[in-house]
């Protein structure tokens, strides 16, 4: 500990530096000062005075017996402990990965009817289209697995394992834009500011590591670069929950946290010292004040000084053994791809992170599908496959739920040129396909279905506020009753209006 005191040795009184700061610092100053407290301003769920687990092959440093600061603790019976979701800016074509339209190459360069679109909006990149011409899918499919699950031939390493998986064809969205759309896949919310679903499982179920963020965030750089969606931390803020419970993002290169290891010059004996003096006078300031945020603040130095040491023995994968990249591909030695953060997202829930979300970019195809798709399906197809078999291998998948999609789907119409090797779609909300696996979802089942035009639902639509509340049933979580109190309402991440848990997807 460190030497510093706040009372004066000879007077016993609060020390003179001390009692000039608590006169001078005004709550607007230390709001201000906070705002840049180690680069950032959430990391999160320390697990402090929490009991850690006893040590043994299963365990890492910091990992607990039970949930440190739960506010929701499960109302069901789970298995299911942690997430990690896979989300896929841009909207991946539907039709061309999951939902098989055979009877779209009757239609080759025919016009979409009036009677299947009726009077749909439309984006303003297609709306001005004198015609809507079907562009069947380029790409050959095949059933697969006990399932029968229709997968492209884009995508053979996952088509290994369908039956390991639970297809929705039926998603919907209300947003037909990308920063609506993927803020309501998100939050549940076209409206920035609300919290996300990974801040609200941080927030429910509490931390499972003191030296570890209970929530991560990893944005994986695609190969092919060609049109990259703008995503940015409001999509995994924690809105008008505490802010300890916004997702922590990890950076694909350098330290992965900026500002967590000590300045040059300055050992860990000297960070000890000063972080003692910081809380110390934070302490005084959170009893003269009374403002929670100072204790989270307390507490953020707390853990970035413990990440000191958990983070990079985390991200340290040269200890993986060969086998590793035999699964992953060896894409996943190479920091910031796919691939390398699906690795990294096993490592975390290992080490008990509760909630792992990794964007990848660059499925927005309003143009040259052929040139970009495969590209984009090479980056994820067999980082999925050994991330869920990796999962299964070490007996984490039954407590892992692992996710896959996109903000919404793309148009069986052709934006722009249209030839039988080449093709553009437009954005599409009103069906799309997701996927999950592990973590209390029913394997095998493919739920849902479109019409031959992959345009509209005609059996078992799944919107997004029925998605949340499905994902938090398989945490143990009723949606209906974890809710919080802000501007006189109680706030749910499943909305106001009528939204279902949808069994058939659960075990």
């Amino acid at each position: 500990m460190s030497d510093f005191n706040i009372f004066d040795k000879r007077s016993g009184a609060v020390h003179p530096v001390v009692e000039e700061w608590v006169r001078t610092e005004t709550r607007r100053q230390f709001l201000r000062g906070g705002a840049n407290a180690l680069g950032m301003a959430t990391l999160a769920s320390l697990g402090m005075g929490a009991e850690a687990a006893p040590s043994d092959a299963k365990t890492y440093p910091g990992m607990l017996k039970t949930p440190f600061g739960a506010h929701h603790p499960a109302d069901f019976p789970t298995k299911t402990k942690s997430v990690i979701y896979l989300h896929m800016v841009g909207g991946p074509p539907q039709m061309d990965l999951y939902d098989h339209k055979p009877e779209m190459g009757k239609w080759y360069d025919k016009d979409l009817p009036e009677s299947v679109r009726n009077g749909q909006r439309l984006t303003t990149m297609t709306s001005g289209q004198s015609r809507f011409p079907i562009a069947p899918s380029r790409y050959a499919f095949k059933q697969h697995g006990k399932s029968g699950m229709w997968v492209s031939e884009l995508l053979p390493w996952t088509s290994k394992m369908v039956d390991d998986m639970a297809f929705i064809r039926t998603m919907h969205t209300d947003a037909i834009n990308h920063e609506p759309a993927i803020t309501e896949m998100q939050t549940g919310n076209m409206i920035t500011g609300r919290p996300c679903l990974g801040s609200w499982v941080s927030y429910g179920l509490g931390s499972l590591n003191r030296n570890l963020p209970t929530f991560v965030v990893l944005v994986a750089q695609p190969t092919n670069k060609d049109q990259i969606q703008a995503i940015s931390a409001r999509l995994w803020s924690s809105g008008y929950l505490p802010g300890e419970h916004a997702g922590v993002s990890f950076r694909s290169t350098g330290d992965p946290i900026l500002y967590i290891n000590n300045p040059p010059g300055v050992d860990s004996k000297v960070r000890r010292t000063t972080l003692d003096g910081l809380k110390a006078l934070n302490e005084i300031n959170y009893h003269t004040v009374g403002d929670e945020d100072t204790h989270t603040r307390i507490e953020q130095y707390e853990l970035a000084f413990r990440m000191q040491s958990s983070v990079p023995e985390l991200t340290d994968i040269k200890s993986e053994p060969a086998s590793t990249y035999a699964l992953y591909g060896e894409e996943a030695k190479k920091p910031g791809t796919f691939a390398n953060t699906a690795l990294l997202a096993r490592r975390m829930v290992e080490r008990g992170v509760r909630f792992v979300q990794i964007y990848l970019n660059n499925w927005d195809t309003h143009s040259n599908v052929a040139g970009r798709l495969p590209s984009q399906c090479k980056d994820i197809d067999q980082a999925c496959y050994g991330l869920i078999q990796d999962l299964k291998s070490r007996g984490m998948l039954d407590d892992t739920l692992v996710i896959w999609g996109g903000e919404f789907g793309r148009t069986i119409y052709s934006q722009g040129g249209l030839s039988h090797e080449n093709y553009g779609r437009d954005h599409h909300p009103r069906c799309f396909t997701m996927w999950m696996a592990g973590g209390g979802s029913r394997p095998g089942v493919v739920y849902g279905e479109t019409d031959d035009f992959s345009y509209n639902i005609v059996k078992d639509p799944v919107h997004v506020h029925d998605f949340h509340a499905t994902v938090l049933r398989m945490l143990g979580i009723d949606h209906e009753r974890f809710t919080v109190k802000y501007s006189g309402l109680d706030q749910r991440l499943s909305g106001v209006e009528p939204s279902k848990v949808i069994k058939e997807l659960m075990v």
